[in-house]
């Protein structure tokens, strides 16, 4: 199991690589009052990728955060019940 997960590692981080290699071409993204940033299409896309998958996780963390609080509140309500047992 570990080999096959190691060649997946592998596939995608080759598939990756071709990515960024073809996608090695000059962007600019252009802001407010006239601030440009200079910088490859391959970093811009991981950085907008990176920004996003953060976003999500921080949206998700109040939701994990209840989970944990009803499941440590269920388990109390369990060892209550098992020790009246």
């Amino acid at each position: 199991m570990k080999y096959l997960i190691w060649i997946l590692r592998a596939f995608l981080f080759l598939i990756l690589l071709g990515f960024a290699i073809k996608n090695d071409q000059p962007v600019v993204l252009s802001y407010f009052f006239g601030y440009e940033w200079h910088a490859s299409l391959v970093l811009v896309l991981l950085l907008f990728f990176a920004a996003g998958a953060a976003l999500g996780m921080l949206a998700l963390l109040g939701n994990i955060l209840r989970q944990r609080k009803e499941i440590a509140a269920l388990k109390n309500e369990l060892n209550i019940k098992n020790k009246n047992e």
